[in-house]
């Protein structure tokens, strides 16, 4: 069996099991181990996998850490758990860090069993570093997420592949996480370097104001153009016309100005791609029924609302895309039914439930 369904069986029932795991011993058992044996160890093996190493470090004698995958009689990786209601943070690693200056393993792992935090010594030589390269959720996971726990697995498991990888998704973390904050909120310093690639004068206290506001509206209008620029490429055929999928049409390049007047009032509101790429599918579905800019996206905490004629007695459908379990709100029924998806390609399959949507409203608009 493939690594990303056994981790997705594992992830299924731990759902199930959450409420009967109280003790950090049924951590290991129920979540822990079967995710060692998923990568491909024997949990059985004390030649594969030691539980409860022990290495003497100083003065401090029989300190013992939860599991050691061992190759060639030496640990490779280390493996510190916790209970699965425990947050993880850099105070729960404290044994990881010692061990991992006295082993020779490079590769250290902090969990809950369902979190995996994985740390290695990109810092400093033999000194583990305080922030990880990589996290896995077993609960909220993608298949590039897989393709680099592969990489720990017995099959696969190489000490050179694995550092490079580690260097490059460590670096990759931060500039992602830089590029989101400053996508939700510009800092100063981004504004002032943005500006100056565009503005040869004196950026005065007024101008940083607006081009503070300028700069957060491009860089949103930037990446939703680039999203209906992509549906449309990956979709369109050489008649120009573009494909069916599932009877749709594919997403056009078309205005995404479609963003209710009262979206995202609430600072605490971000819209996010996902949500924008639905929104754009859905006016995709819509385009031969209804001019796209009826079809309007309105934003709120709890949901992302696509409304005809930005009219709130009007929803064509919800996006809840905000937790790991994602689904959408269709309105061909009274009081709206729930419908969960896997991917947004799941939206093209609600075509006509959505179309029956809007001539429901046509028609009442009509008489």
């Amino acid at each position: 069996m493939e690594l990303i369904d056994q981790l997705t069986n594992l992830a299924s029932r731990a759902q199930k099991q959450l409420a009967h795991i109280q003790t950090e011993e049924a951590t290991k058992t129920a979540l822990v181990m079967p995710f060692i044996n998923a990568l491909g160890y024997n949990v059985f093996d004390p030649t594969e996998v030691v539980p409860e190493f022990i290495c003497d470090i100083g003065t401090k004698k029989g300190e013992k850490i939860d599991y050691a995958i061992m190759r060639d009689g030496k640990p490779i990786i280390l493996i510190e758990c916790k209970h699965v209601g425990s947050d993880l943070n850099i105070n729960h690693a404290s044994q990881l860090f010692r061990y991992f200056h006295v082993t020779e393993a490079r590769i250290a792992i902090l969990t809950n069993g369902l979190i995996y935090r994985l740390f290695t010594d990109l810092e400093q030589p033999n000194k583990m570093d305080e922030r990880p390269f990589l996290e896995f959720d077993l609960t909220n996971f993608h298949e590039n997420d897989i393709a680099e726990i592969k990489k720990l697995s017995k099959n696969s498991f190489s000490i050179e592949d694995m550092l490079f990888a580690a260097y490059n998704l460590k670096y990759m973390r931060a500039f992602k996480k830089y590029f989101d904050e400053q996508f939700t909120q510009p800092s100063a310093d981004f504004v002032h370097f943005v500006s100056k690639q565009v503005y040869e004068g004196v950026l005065t206290n007024k101008l940083k104001e607006q081009f503070n506001i300028l700069v957060h509206r491009s860089f949103h209008q930037f990446l939703n153009d680039k999203i209906a620029m992509r549906l449309r490429s990956a979709m369109i055929d050489t008649s120009g016309q573009g494909p069916l999928v599932n009877d749709v049409p594919a997403a056009p390049v078309v205005e995404t100005s479609g963003i209710s007047e009262a979206e995202n009032k609430d600072k605490n509101i971000d819209t996010t791609v996902e949500e924008t790429e639905g929104f754009m599918i859905v006016r995709a579905i819509l385009r031969k029924m209804v001019p796209v800019n009826r079809v309007v996206m309105r934003d709120v905490q709890s949901y992302c609302g696509i409304l005809l004629d930005d009219n709130n007695r009007k929803p064509i459908c919800r996006l809840h895309f905000n937790s790991s379990k994602k689904y959408v709100t269709l309105f061909d029924v009274e009081g709206g039914e729930r419908v969960d998806i896997t991917s947004l390609d799941d939206l093209y399959g609600m075509a006509s439930r959505i179309r029956e949507t809007v001539q429901t409203y046509e028609a009442k608009t009509a008489v």
